[in-house]
């Protein structure tokens, strides 16, 4: 595989000194050509932390502190770190390397520009040598891409629904055709119906335009339901990497354990669901050792004393499934979904 998008050791805080609040801590990940990846985790995770630094949109106070964001285009020889673009190289990445949907179209839609008007703002920045005429007809083409009716160019964001909202958002990322889309929390306040429309769309564009995409939800779900492989998040850490095949048969981590304990699912007897106790850590008062000791029915006393390392081993289907967990590293056959089940019951 090719990666298209390497994230190495990023690090972004919440402020600055003793005060400073400990967002996301050196986070590894590896998005390949052509792929969809999908980045899970609870809500304070740091999900959408990691996005905005990735692509330099941290609103203040937020900071980086450290690693690289390494983009590997197609007609360039070497790896660019977006994190030492100018700002005039930025401008120019952004819409037309990479691209974000970001959560909540309703509040990323200007209320008082026509659909038309904010397509054409992408053009002018990025395409001005287009005419206005070449303008409105790539525009009516989007809409039509994402299942709108070119007709509904001149409406407003209230004149739309949700789910067309949330369509014009995937359009706009698409205006310059990036070869990599990051899609923040896409399904966000839709009902169910529409929320698999949106995610059936994501599918087809990104088989159509042989993009990579970048899939951010807390619904493990719409992982199972869209992507090739998984990465879990918690209290600003990687806890978890696998194909999604082997982290849905046998994951290797209590807390994502946790999280399938808290969905339905048809390929176990399961009486109940079972939330995992407790909340994501407060990030100015993280714990010490593993982040997920306190909420953990399976900590060891190590747990309270050492942070795990990420250890690889090689799954079922022959890829690398990857997770940070000294009971998994004792007990590596376990069945985590059952023991975390069993003890929670205890």
């Amino acid at each position: 595989m090719t990666p298209v998008l390497e994230i190495r050791d990023l690090s972004v805080d919440y402020g600055q000194g003793q005060g400073a609040v400990h967002a996301v801590s050196s986070v590894n990940l590896v998005l390949n050509r052509g792929e969809v990846l999908g980045l899970a985790g609870e809500s304070g995770s740091g999900k959408s932390t990691l996005a905005y630094a990735m692509t330099r949109l941290l609103p203040p106070p937020g900071i980086i502190t450290g690693g690289q964001v390494l983009h590997h285009g197609r007609d360039k020889p070497e790896a660019v770190d977006v994190l030492g673009l100018s700002p005039k190289q930025l401008r120019s990445f952004r819409w037309n390397d990479i691209a974000i949907v970001f959560q909540g179209a309703m509040n990323s839609l200007n209320p008082v520009s026509t659909v038309a008007s904010q397509l054409e703002d992408i053009y002018r920045a990025h395409r001005p040598e287009m005419s206005r005429a070449q303008r409105n007809k790539r525009s009516a083409e989007l809409l039509r891409l994402v299942g709108i009716s070119a007709d509904r160019l001149g409406a407003y964001p209230h004149q739309l629904s949700g789910g067309m909202r949330q369509r014009v958002m995937i359009a706009m990322a698409l205006a310059c055709r990036p070869k990599l889309l990051i899609a923040d929390e896409p399904t966000t306040a839709l009902d169910v119906t529409v929320q698999a429309q949106i995610l059936e769309l994501l599918a087809e564009l990104q088989r159509e335009l042989g993009m990579s995409v970048l899939l951010i939800t807390h619904d493990l779900g719409v992982v199972a339901e869209t992507a090739r492989r998984a990465v879990v998040m918690y209290a600003g850490t990687v806890v978890e990497r696998a194909s999604v095949p082997s982290l849905f048969a046998k994951p290797r981590h209590p807390y994502t354990a946790g999280l399938f304990l808290s969905l339905p699912r048809l390929d176990r007897d399961v009486e109940e669901l079972r939330p995992i106790e407790g909340a994501v850590p407060d990030p100015m008062a993280l714990p010490s050792g593993c982040r997920f000791h306190p909420r953990c029915p399976l900590a060891m006393p190590i747990c309270k004393e050492r942070n795990p390392e990420l250890n690889a081993r090689v799954s079922s289907d022959g890829t690398p499934h990857v997770s940070a967990c000294f009971f998994v590293d004792e007990q590596p056959d376990a069945d985590l979904v059952a023991l975390s089940l069993a003890r929670g019951k205890a």
